[in-house]
C-alpha cells in the first residue's frame, strides 16, 4: 500500500485540484483507462473473458448496480471483489465521518453544520480503495437496520431529542457511501427486507424510521445469487429485479486447459502435484458437471476441484511422512484415495443414493483414461508391457514409498519418453516425479484392458 496524498484540509484539497466525482464515474474512467492500456481490470478470473466479462464491463461503464446469477462454486464472489481494483487508491473525506462524506460535497447533517462553521480548515482523512468495499451475506436474519440503520438509543440518551437526524445509527449501506456495496445470496433476504432496498438503488438514498432526512447517497450496489429454481429459499422480488440496470449469467469453465489454470491458481498445496493429476481432476469435474447421476440444477463447485487438488498433495505428504521418503509428490492413487471424503460437495439425484462413491469412482477412471490416451498416445509402452510378461508385479499403495515403486518396475525402456509427455523437466527429476510418471502409465494401461490390476487393504497390486 503506498502513501495517500498530502492535503490535510479541505482548502488544502481544494488548492490541489481535487473535483468531486461519483463512484460509477470513477470506476467508469479507471476501466476505460485499464482497456485502452491493455491492463487486466479483474486479474483471477479465469474462462470469462469472452463471456461474463464483457457483460460486467457494460454494465459499469453504464453505470448500472448489477446481479450476478450462477450456481455455487462459479466465481461470483471473488468477480465481485475484483470491481474493486477499478477504484482510485485512495479517496479523501472529512475526518470523522460515519460515511466518509465528500469534502467538497458533503451530505450528512454533521458534515454540512463543520463546514459551515469551519469552511476551508475542515481536517480530512484518506481511505484506500480496500477499504470502500463493503461486503454482506444476506441471511433471513438480517434486518432493515443492519442495511440501512437505526435510531441509537445511546445518542438520545446524551441528550439529543429523538427529531434529531443525528440520533440515526447508519447500517452498512450507508456506511457504503462513496464505495462498493456486495451483497452475496441475495434471495436468501426476507422480502420485506428486500423492499428497504428500492430507495437505494433507483432514487439513491434512504429513509430510517420515518426521519424527515434524506441522505442521496453514492454506492455501487453488486449482488449475487443461485437460480431461483435450485434454491428454493427465496426469491429476488420483481419490483427489486426492475432497479438493478443489468443481470449477468456466470457458468462453469468448459476448458480443461482453463480449469487446471483455476485449480493452480486457488489450490494451496502442501506437495507437489503432477500436471497430469492436475489434469486429471480437471477432466472428472468436467464428467460430474455432465453426468446424469449428478443434480445439475446444484452444479459442481469450483471448490470440489480445489479441495481434491489440496487433499491429494495432502495425501503425498502424509506418505513422506510415515515412510521418511524425500520429496512428497502425489500420484494418481492418492487422488482416488481422497475422493470419499468429497462426496459431501456434489449433490447426485434422488436413484443415486448409496452408489455415490461408485459413481464418482466410475468418472474418475473416465478422466484418467481420457487424460492418459491424450498425454501419452503414441508413445511406446512395451518397455512397460514387457515387465509383466514373466508374471512379475507392481505393487502401489499410499503409505508405498517412491523408492519402493522404482525398485519394482527396474529400468524400463521408454520412461523418459514418459515423463517427458508428461512434463517432468530432465535436470531436476525426482524420485517421487518418476514414480508417479510410473503408477500413471499402470492405471492407464489397465484402464485401456492392457494391464490387470487388484486392489486390497490400502494396496494396489499392478500384474498377474
Amino acid at each position: 500500500m503506498t502513501t495517500h496524498p498530502e492535503p490535510a484540509t479541505i482548502g488544502q484539497l481544494r488548492s490541489a485540484g481535487h473535483e468531486p466525482r461519483t463512484v460509477k464515474a470513477e470506476i467508469r474512467a479507471n476501466l476505460v483507462a485499464a482497456l485502452r492500456s491493455g491492463d487486466n481490470p479483474f486479474p483471477g478470473m479465469v474462462g470469462f473473458e469472452d463471456t461474463v466479462l464483457p457483460d460486467v464491463q457494460r454494465a459499469l461503464l453504464a453505470g448500472h448496480d448489477f446481479v450476478l446469477l450462477g450456481e455455487r462454486g462459479q466465481g461470483k464472489t471473488r468477480l465481485m471483489r475484483t470491481v474493486a481494483g477499478l477504484l482510485d487508491e485512495w479517496s479523501p473525506f472529512i475526518a470523522g465521518c460515519e460515511i466518509h462524506d465528500e469534502p467538497l460535497a458533503p451530505i450528512c447533517q454533521r458534515c454540512l453544520r463543520l463546514v459551515a462553521t469551519d469552511g476551508d480548515d475542515v481536517p480530512i482523512e484518506w481511505r484506500h480503495r480496500d477499504d470502500r468495499y463493503t461486503e454482506k451475506l444476506a441471511t433471513p436474519d438480517t434486518s432493515v437496520g443492519d442495511l440501512v440503520g437505526d435510531v441509537d438509543p445511546t445518542k438520545v440518551a446524551e441528550g439529543r431529542t429523538l427529531g434529531d437526524p443525528e440520533t440515526i445509527h447508519y447500517g452498512l449501506l450507508p456506511r457504503a457511501h462513496r464505495g462498493i456495496f456486495a451483497l452475496n445470496e441475495l434471495p436468501d433476504l426476507a422480502e420485506r427486507i428486500q423492499v428497504s432496498l428500492f430507495n437505494v438503488l433507483e432514487e439513491r438514498d434512504i429513509q430510517v424510521r420515518g426521519y424527515a432526512v434524506r441522505l442521496p447517497l453514492d454506492v455501487l450496489v453488486v449482488a449475487s445469487a443461485n437460480p431461483e429454481d435450485y434454491t428454493n429459499r427465496g426469491r429476488i422480488i420483481t419490483p427489486l429485479k426492475d432497479r438493478f440496470g443489468a443481470e449477468v449469467r456466470t457458468h462453469y469453465l468448459d476448458d480443461v486447459d482453463e480449469e487446471v489454470a483455476l485449480i493452480s491458481q486457488e489450490a494451496e498445496l502442501v506437495a507437489e502435484l503432477p500436471s497430469h493429476l492436475l489434469e486429471v481432476i480437471a477432466r472428472l469435474v468436467m464428467e460430474l458437471r455432465t453426468s446424469s447421476a449428478v443434480d445439475q440444477r446444484s452444479g459442481v463447485s469450483a471448490r470440489f476441484a480445489i479441495a481434491a487438488a489440496e487433499a491429494s498433495a495432502a495425501s503425498a505428504l502424509r506418505r513422506s511422512a510415515l515412510t521418511g521418503e524425500d520429496d512428497a509428490v502425489a500420484r494418481i492413487g492418492d487422488l482416488a484415495d481422497v475422493l470419499p471424503t468429497l462426496r459431501g460437495k456434489v449433490e447426485f439425484e434422488m436413484g443415486e443414493e448409496g452408489r455415490e462413491l461408485e459413481v464418482v469412482g466410475h468418472l474418475l477412471r473416465l478422466a484418467t483414461a481420457a487424460t492418459f490416451r491424450e498425454r501419452v498416445a503414441g508413445a511406446d509402452l512395451t518397455g512397460f508391457t514387457a515387465h509383466f510378461e514373466d508374471g512379475s508385479t507392481v505393487e502401489t499403495g499410499d503409505l508405498v514409498p517412491a523408492s519402493t515403486v522404482l525398485g519394482q518396475i527396474g529400468a524400463t525402456p521408454g520412461l523418459a519418453q514418459i515423463l517427458d509427455r508428461l512434463g517432468v523437466g530432465e535436470d531436476s527429476v525426482s524420485a517421487g516425479q518418476v514414480a508417479a510418471a510410473v503408477e500413471f502409465v499402470l492405471e492407464g494401461l489397465h484402464l485401456t484392458r492392457r494391464l490387470s490390476k487388484v486392489e486390497s487393504d490400502g494396496t494396489t497390486i499392478y500384474g498377474s
